[in-house]
């Protein structure tokens, strides 16, 4: 302010220039920082979205049953089919040696190799939750997930009740929600159970039967209409005028 000049019509315009500058340099300058923040902090935002939507489809996936078996079976897919061999094999050598068996404690065919088909998709499923938590979990939760990693890659099987518990704590407290309260009693939870593809099978052939049935009733309809026209046409050919 102390080199302002207002003594003559140039020296004012030429303040009023240098004060224009300076003021446009500043609000540009300001610009520039509030934007660098914003998109720094949309950028956060969509960081911290897609690891909570990562860690909250874990969860589910590790955590989805109450009942049933909650143990993940590490056997694989090798494993399932030379179990199948083997009991092919078996179930051969019995035929033919003339064994009798009791249908009472023969196993329906192919009930084995569904159920460790059904457990391999839930270890796949468990093997790719754990994959996720290993890359944006947080300490503790890295630490269990490759600890249950290292039991399935041994061929030991895994609970993971006490991973999901620090799932849940984590994903309750990022999104402000109030802690779950001491006084409500959670039971042990597990991996999510697989939907079985025979049920899937069974509407597709269903869907598929009700299909061909329409269409032959379709054909029907129409051959039926076409034949009452012909009577039709021969009865008034048929008929004398007066």
């Amino acid at each position: 302010m102390r080199n302002l000049d207002f003594s003559s019509w140039e020296g004012l315009l030429t303040t009023l220039l240098g004060l224009a500058v300076i003021t446009v340099i500043g609000v540009g300058i300001r610009l520039l920082v509030m934007q660098t923040v914003q998109q720094r902090r949309e950028r956060e935002n969509r960081q911290i979205n897609e690891r909570l939507r990562t860690l909250i489809a874990a969860y589910k996936t590790l955590g989805g049953s109450f009942t049933g078996n909650l143990e993940v079976d590490p056997t694989h897919l090798r494993d399932l089919r030379r179990r199948k061999d083997d009991a092919t094999v078996t179930e051969t050598v019995m035929v033919n040696a003339d064994v009798m068996l009791d249908p009472a404690i023969v196993a329906e065919p192919g009930s084995e190799w569904t159920g460790g088909d059904r457990s391999r998709r839930v270890r796949d499923s468990v093997e790719a939750a754990l994959s996720d938590i290993i890359l944006l979990g947080t300490e503790e939760q890295v630490r269990l997930a490759a600890r249950a990693a290292s039991e399935l890659a041994a061929g030991r099987p895994i609970h993971t009740a006490e991973l999901v518990i620090h799932l849940r704590d984590f994903i309750r407290s990022v999104l402000d929600l109030d802690p779950i309260p001491t006084q409500v009693s959670i039971p042990k939870q597990g991996p999510v159970r697989p939907a079985s593809s025979s049920r899937a099978k069974g509407g597709k052939d269903e869907a598929r039967q009700g299909t061909g049935k329409g269409g032959g009733g379709g054909g029907a309809g129409g051959g039926g209409g076409m034949a009452l026209g012909a009577d039709l046409q021969t009865g008034s050919q048929r008929d004398p005028h007066p």
